[in-house]
């Protein structure tokens, strides 16, 4: 069974036929989101934490997250 493609948007983001962003599921590891957004991503919180750990902690979306994460 292959895995769906999904065309990348200008933003980065993944879009589906109709056009709908996906959303980063809150149980994704920041492990998995530093292989994408860099090593800097969420300082201070372990590998093995999820991203809606770090959102309930921060009180920042993910965009917020990134924005810093490049900001530094």
């Amino acid at each position: 069974m292959g895995s769906k493609h999904f065309p990348t948007g200008l933003d980065g983001r993944q879009r589906d036929q109709d056009g709908q962003i996906h959303q980063k599921r809150s149980d994704t590891k920041v492990e998995t989101l530093r292989k994408e957004y860099g090593p800097d991503f969420a300082k201070g919180f372990r590998s093995d934490a999820h991203l809606g750990t770090v959102r309930g902690a921060t009180s920042k979306t993910l965009h917020e997250l990134v924005k810093d994460t490049k900001s530094k």
